[in-house]
């Protein structure tokens, strides 16, 4: 039978625990950005698949929708913020379905843009349409930043799926 001090012992002697190593599958579309900045875009771990933030590019790397710039590089309108979302979310249907995914199995999504009313005006329409309701079942966050990765780009979502 063990004594007080021995039991005190054991519980705090850490035990060696054997870890298996992450299996991850990892897709990209191959564009020049990819190897550039150094990521997927996207990675399954089990059951979830963890979209890294799509942008509105069709297959060669060209902007759809590209925001107009004024002379010092800024955007001058957000009046193609549809385009981009639409695109986007095609983008992310796309790279799902390399993984035998669809917006379905969609359970969190991040939205980043540039201006906030132009987006959230957007949004709506376009979200219903892509997760085909009237009322996602999907966890959604919008937030406003002032410049995303390309300076063209207005929109930019990344997203968490489940799968079985």
């Amino acid at each position: 039978m063990p004594t007080n001090a021995n039991a005190q012992r054991d519980r705090l002697t850490p035990t060696k625990v054997q870890c298996m190593p992450l299996r991850k599958d990892v897709k990209g579309f191959g564009m020049p950005w990819e190897d550039q900045y150094g990521y997927a875009q996207a990675v399954r771990v089990d059951d979830t698949i963890y979209v890294s933030g799509q942008l509105s590019h069709d297959g060669q790397g060209n902007m759809v929708g590209a925001a107009p710039l004024d002379d010092s590089g800024k955007i001058r309108d957000h009046s193609n913020m549809e385009i981009q979302m639409r695109q986007t979310y095609a983008n992310a249907k796309k790279i799902l379905s390399e993984f035998s995914a669809t917006l379905d199995d969609v359970v969190e999504e991040v939205l980043y843009v540039t201006d906030m009313d132009t987006a959230f005006a957007a949004a709506g329409p376009v979200r219903k349409e892509a997760y085909g309701s009237q009322k996602p079942e999907v966890a959604s966050t919008i937030i406003a930043t002032p410049r995303l990765a390309l300076p063209t780009q207005l929109i930019e979502i990344k997203f968490v799926a489940k799968v079985r």
